[in-house]
C-alpha cells in the first residue's frame, strides 16, 4: 500500500508493509491531523488504536514508517531524537541514530529522501491519504 502525507510546504509519499497496523490506519484514510516534531523526528495523532505487534522497535532507520501505539500517532523519523545516543555531542558513532520515544510497530519506509520532512513544522496541518494504484 502506498500513501501520501502531506504538509504545507511538501510532500512525501511512503509505501506500507501488510501489516495489522497498516490495515487499521488504512481504513481510517484520509486523515487529517496536527504535526508535533521532536528532534529529527516528526509525529502526528490518527485516531487509531491498536497493540504493540511482537516486532516493534523502538530503533529504526532514518525514513521509517512506524505506529505510535503510546500515543497512536505515526511516527516518522529523518534523523536523532533527543534520546538517540549521542544526541547533542561531536560526532559519534551513534551519529544519525532514529531512537523513538518507545518500541513502535513498524509499517513501512518513505519513498525517497526523508529529510523532505525537515519542513514540517509543529502545528502544520497534515494530511494522510492512500495513494490510488
Amino acid at each position: 500500500m502506498q500513501i501520501r502525507i502531506s504538509w504545507p510546504a511538501g510532500h512525501v509519499t511512503a509505501t506500507l508493509d501488510d501489516t495489522p497496523t497498516t490495515r487499521a490506519l488504512a481504513k481510517e484514510l484520509p486523515l487529517v491531523s496536527t504535526a508535533q516534531t521532536w528532534g529529527e523526528e516528526v509525529y502526528f495523532g490518527t485516531g487509531v488504536c491498536v497493540p504493540r505487534e511482537t516486532d516493534a522497535r523502538q530503533v529504526v532507520e532514518a525514513g521509517t514508517v512506524a505506529f505510535w501505539t503510546d500515543g497512536d500517532a505515526l511516527a516518522l523519523p529523518y534523523g536523532p531524537t533527543p534520546i538517540s545516543r549521542g544526541w547533542g555531542l561531536p560526532r559519534t558513532e551513534f551519529e544519525g541514530e532514529c531512537r523513538l520515544a518507545s518500541p513502535c510497530n513498524v509499517l513501512g519506509r518513505i519513498d525517497g529522501d526523508p529529510r523532505r520532512l525537515a519542513t514540517v513544522r509543529a502545528g502544520d496541518p497534515v494530511r494522510v491519504e492512500p495513494l490510488e494504484d
